[in-house]
């Protein structure tokens, strides 16, 4: 059941903080913008006879300052004023701090040390002390005020956006535009601008509620609007000196700019989640450790196919919820697998295979995934739903994963040494010299030259066959039951993966893995496995003995597949 990705709306109104502060600013511009129309008295006209009136005053409905002028007035006023200010220094903070991090980032050399040192420098001094500099040699006034905070916060888009820059002019995307001839003002414009456009509406949205409050801060000294003209900040720097007497001069323009910057920040952190690539596709930055299971109705446990299994997965359902969609990337799914065979799970990308192996431990994100049905048995014991506890024990210890990208599965700041030691002292509680004696062993027992050296050396020391027996190293520190490979070949030239290959078959036989090996690759499939389960659209079409099912396929789909192995000797069809 597929209805789409959520929308921009959809997704925003997930998080009900973000929708609050977006009825707070709502209400507050609204209102704001309809002063002139509203049926307030003049917000600078002077009532001696009526000052200091308390809230719920006749006619009064926020009381009345220390002249008599009329709270409610002067609040929407002063409202639209810091409003505006906030909304222009913004914008001209935006544009040239952008301008500067774009340039800056994409050209580097001497225009990135140039730009970024004056940026620099300007971040050395404390923003508002700079801001109160600025209006010192200016003078005192609302436009002067607006100069000044739009000054001192270039150098937080300029960074933000240079950091951004950097990440997007070395991609493969930039250089093929630049061998297309392309003008280095249209790559900036047309390439690199939409990718890092997201980083400046967030950085807008946060950096408003900010100029609201420095504004507020320089004419609440003094500095900002003047006399007769009212902002936030000038109403809370007259009411604190009546704060004793008259507590609502003050606490009227403060409650004012707690709940406006209040409601923008709120805002702002739904306007960033809805920017956010990963959410569109309905994942969510801090995913659960184990993956839900509302199982729809309780598995059938039914009898083992294989007397002998260790593991053994039968009717898995595992469903991904998207909004209002539905995707079920695996849909009753079985296999089963003994000690010392070879199982391969073969299909397309997007059959469901690394779903459903990730789906035995509870490794499947949730959200947006969900197990909603199945059963998984390791010798015996069943897995779906089972305590956090029990499936960390077993993860990396009993059953193993050997993941599709090595350079990803390392962690770029430790060397590979430590982290291969790291799951023996984990689940062995070995010593620091037992863990390091026993990764130098399970190095060499991968091939991996003068291991003891390369065990201190980070992961982007070394090439991606090193970076993959690294993370086979890993997988079989624990010696365990049962290994589970996610095309662990398939970034590798074809003699890296031929050895990669042979390493895994050896052990298997030497160790009596249960090996299941998930590929898109048929030939793979018949150098090194026994047996096959075949995938399409989350099921599984086809199963059986490898030679069996390569001489006499049932499915047409597994004849597609075997069909585009390469064969020595033969024209492409």
């Amino acid at each position: 059941m597929r209805a789409g990705r959520p929308g921009a709306w959809a997704l925003f109104r997930r998080n009900r903080l973000a929708v609050a502060g977006l009825a707070i600013l709502a209400i507050v511009v609204a209102a704001a913008l309809a002063a002139p129309i509203l049926p307030l008295p003049d917000p600078d006209a002077t009532m001696l006879d009526d000052r200091l009136l308390p809230p719920l005053s006749a006619g009064h409905l926020l009381g009345t300052d220390h002249l008599g002028r009329d709270m409610l007035a002067r609040l929407l006023f002063g409202a639209r004023l810091s409003l505006a200010v906030a909304v222009v220094a913004t914008l001209l903070s935006a544009a040239i701090g952008s301008a500067i991090g774009l340039l800056a980032g994409y050209y580097a050399g001497w225009t990135d040390t140039l730009m970024m040192r004056g940026i620099d420098t300007l971040m050395a001094f404390p923003y508002m002390l700079l801001a109160l500099a600025i209006v010192a040699v200016l003078g005192p006034g609302l436009m002067n005020a607006l100069v000044a905070v739009g000054i001192v916060n270039i150098p937080f888009f300029a960074r933000t956006v240079h950091g951004a820059t950097v990440g997007q002019a070395g991609r493969p995307y930039v250089d093929a535009a630049r061998l297309s001839g392309f003008s280095d003002v249209r790559i900036l414009v047309v390439e690199v601008l939409p990718n890092v456009l997201p980083t400046i509406v967030v950085t807008i949205a946060t950096t408003v509620g900010w100029m609201i409050l420095e504004t507020a801060g320089l004419s609440f000294l003094g500095l900002g609007a003047q006399p007769p003209q009212a902002d936030l900040g000038s109403m809370l720097g007259e009411g604190r000196k009546l704060f004793i007497v008259a507590p609502h001069v003050a606490a009227v323009p403060g409650l004012a700019i707690l709940l406006l910057v209040m409601g923008i920040n709120l805002f702002a952190d739904g306007v960033r989640d809805t920017l956010d690539p990963r959410l569109k596709s309905g994942a969510l930055s801090r995913p659960a450790a184990v993956t839900e299971t509302r199982l729809e109705k309780e598995a059938d446990p039914g009898s083992s196919r294989l007397s002998e299994a260790i593991l053994e997965v039968r009717h898995l359902r595992t469903w991904f919820f998207t909004g209002g969609s539905v995707v079920k990337a695996v849909d009753d799914v079985g296999f089963s697998v003994a000690p010392g065979e070879c199982l391969g799970i073969v299909g397309e990308s997007g059959s469901g295979k690394s779903v459903a192996a990730l789906s035995i431990l509870g490794l499947v994100q949730t959200p947006p995934g969900r197990i909603v049905g199945g059963s998984v048995r390791f010798r015996g014991q069943e897995l779906i739903g089972a305590p956090l506890d029990t499936l960390q024990d077993l993860r990396g210890n009993r059953i193993a994963y050997v993941f599709q990208d090595p350079s990803t599965t390392l962690n770029p700041v430790f060397t590979v040494g430590e982290q291969v030691a790291e799951t023996l002292r984990r689940h062995h509680g070995l010593s620091g010299g037992a863990a390091w004696r026993r990764t130098i062993d399970l190095l060499t027992t991968v091939d991996i030259p003068d291991p003891a050296e390369r065990a201190g050396a980070y992961p982007h020391q070394l090439s991606g066959g090193q970076r993959q027996r690294v993370a086979i190293a890993m997988a079989l520190a624990n010696d365990p039951d049962v290994l589970i490979a996610d095309e662990p070949t398939t970034a590798l030239d074809v003699t890296t993966q031929a050895r990669i290959l042979d390493l895994l078959d050896r052990l298997r036989r030497e160790r009596g893995l249960a090996l299941v090996f998930i590929t898109h690759d048929f030939g793979i499939v018949r150098d090194i496995c026994d047996r096959v389960v075949v995938m399409r659209h989350g099921r599984v079409v086809e199963t059986g003995a490898v030679e069996g099912v390569f001489v006499a396929p049932q499915h047409a789909y597994t004849r597609l597949l075997i069909e585009a192995v390469p064969r020595l000797g033969e024209a492409p069809a």
